[in-house]
């Protein structure tokens, strides 16, 4: 599209409102209009200038602010929906994602896994919003910034009588100014820091420029943010993992590539007492019974030597030892290990014994690992026992008399067995809980009676790596300076102009024009200038 040339000879670019030279009006709705739009100053924006080409409309869409506001609204509205159930993250390290929500939350699970909910915030369709949100902060940024800068660089001190008029403060009258007013109207303007600037007959003074790119350094905050923010799903850039470890358990650390495992030598929790420590915990003992004072996991840290070497087994060298606290975390490389939370007196093994049921006599005693179950226990001398099924959550039998579990976790674990025996070589069925056995096909000659039970304690761990933090740091930084810039400054200017017989003055801010008022008041006051009046009250 051609340039649009002004009368004072500046060719502008299509679409320009004002001319960037002397201020005219170069469109007729621009004429027409009682005051001048100065948000740009009246500049061409390449989005209210092209729309042919794909690129243009792609740029005008991201462009509007609308759209952006939008995006806005469908992160807020997407990021809600990662709150309804509990993230994989959170899930014990010992089961499926795939069946925990199924299992758990039913067929509202299994949907929500289906559709992606379950790692919400590292799925593609969410990161492809944030950079939606990223593309539209920088188009809209450049579509304003670019034009805003060059009428700002190009502004003439001489402008057009029909700019000034146009002014939201304006005053004019008939006469001319004395030498001694110039000069006096430039020192006063020079103490309050503005930069004055003359030109036949005319004054430009002007201070806080830097304001009016506030805005733009907000918007350069925030898209450093959002790339920190994307970065995080990089491989290597972020690791944010719950480690649920028993004691006793050597486990692979996770995010470090197999290269680190953890053992948890022991967990230890310390409560406060009352009549022993500070008074002002003994209200919270007595309202709650226990209040925590220290929990933590004696840890040792490992690394496997075999950790490039594809299909080899891990061959661990030890690499440090430290006790894991809140907010004292374990730290190597890049990594830290935090205390999360715990859980006491976790079921580890069962113990029964098969026995007769009328002499009460033992043939053996199986010991059941809830985490790893064999399929037949061998008691000798013809005794065996068959684990026909285990229920680690049992929730009950089905219409159909099948026992059911509502979660993989050993919560309530049951046992289907099959109990072979000299007398009895074809076998017996039992059905056996803690300190409940029950016969589902019949009345049998032995059975399972439970012993004892193993416990234990699990200690979750987090582990943390963000290489991100710094870009984070530094976008929120970037953020708060144009906040700052844009908040406790303003754009301000005045013009005067003497021509013709005709003295013109007027002022224009991006906000607070009440002290602008006051500004020019005393700027002018003792000469022949007249105030600007505030034309918006019109």
């Amino acid at each position: 599209m051609g340039k649009v040339k002004c009368e004072c000879g500046r060719l502008n670019p299509a679409g320009t409102i004002l001319c960037e030279s002397c201020g005219r009006a170069l469109t007729e709705k621009a004429k027409q209009d009682k005051l001048v739009d100065m948000r740009y100053e009246g500049s061409a924006r390449r989005s209210q200038t092209y729309n042919k080409t794909l690129i243009d409309k792609v740029w005008n869409f991201f462009s509007s602010v609308k759209v952006g506001i939008w995006i806005i609204v469908l992160l807020l509205v997407a990021a809600s929906f990662g709150t309804i159930l509990p993230q994989e993250f959170y899930l014990p390290s010992n089961v499926s994602a795939e069946t925990y929500y199924e299992d758990v939350y039913g067929t509202f699970g299994k949907l929500y896994y289906m559709i992606g909910f379950h790692d919400l915030y590292n799925s593609v369709w969410f990161s492809a919003l944030v950079a939606a949100l990223g593309v539209s902060l920088v188009i809209a940024s450049l579509d304003r910034v670019v034009p805003l800068y060059r009428a700002l660089k190009n502004q003439r001190v001489d402008r057009h009588e029909t700019f000034m008029k146009k002014q939201r403060f304006f005053a004019e009258r008939e006469g001319k100014l004395e030498p001694a007013e110039w000069e006096k109207i430039k020192e006063a303007l020079i103490k309050k820091r503005y930069k004055v600037r003359t030109e036949n007959g005319a004054l430009l003074a002007e201070k806080n420029r830097f304001t009016r790119w506030g805005p733009y350094v907000n918007h350069v905050g925030l898209i450093i943010f959002l790339l920190g923010a994307l970065l995080r799903s990089v491989p290597g850039m972020y690791v944010d993992e719950l480690l649920w470890i028993r004691e006793g358990e050597t486990l692979q650390v996770p995010g470090t590539n197999g290269e680190y495992y953890v053992k948890n030598n022991g967990f230890t929790l310390q409560n406060y007492k009352a009549g022993e420590d500070p008074e002002v915990f003994n209200e919270a003992i007595d309202r709650v019974g226990t209040v925590a004072k220290n929990y933590q996991t004696d840890a040792v840290l490992y690394r496997n030597k075999n950790n490039e070497m594809p299909g080899a087994e891990p061959e661990l060298t030890r690499v440090q030892e430290d006790s894991i606290q809140v907010n004292q975390p374990m730290k190597f490389g890049q990594f830290a290990v935090y205390q999360t939370s715990f859980r006491q007196d976790e079921m580890k093994a069962m113990h029964f014994a098969l026995t007769n049921k009328e002499t009460g006599e033992e043939f053996g005693e199986v010991v059941i690992d809830l985490f790893d179950q064999q399929a037949a226990y061998d008691l000798g001398g013809g005794y065996k026992v068959e684990l026909l099924g285990y229920y680690p959550d049992f929730d009950g039998f089905t219409k159909e008399g099948e026992p059911t579990s509502k979660s993989p976790l050993p919560n309530n674990p049951a046992f289907l067995f099959n109990m072979i025996t000299p007398e009895t070589p074809d076998g017996e069925v039992s059905f056996a809980q803690i300190r409940n056995t029950m016969e589902p096909l019949g009345e049998t000659t032995f059975k399972m009676a439970f012993k004892s039970l193993d416990t234990r304690d699990v200690s979750a761990l987090t582990i943390r790596k963000d290489l991100t933090l710094p870009i984070l740091a530094a976008g929120g930084i970037i953020f708060m300076i144009g906040v700052i810039q844009g908040s406790y400054w303003n754009h301000r200017r005045l013009w005067i102009r003497e021509k013709n017989g005709q003295v013109y003055a007027a002022g224009h801010t991006n906000k607070n024009w009440h002290g602008l008022k006051r500004e020019i008041r005393s700027v002018l006051e003792g000469t022949s200038v007249p105030e600007p009046e505030d034309r918006q009250k019109e």
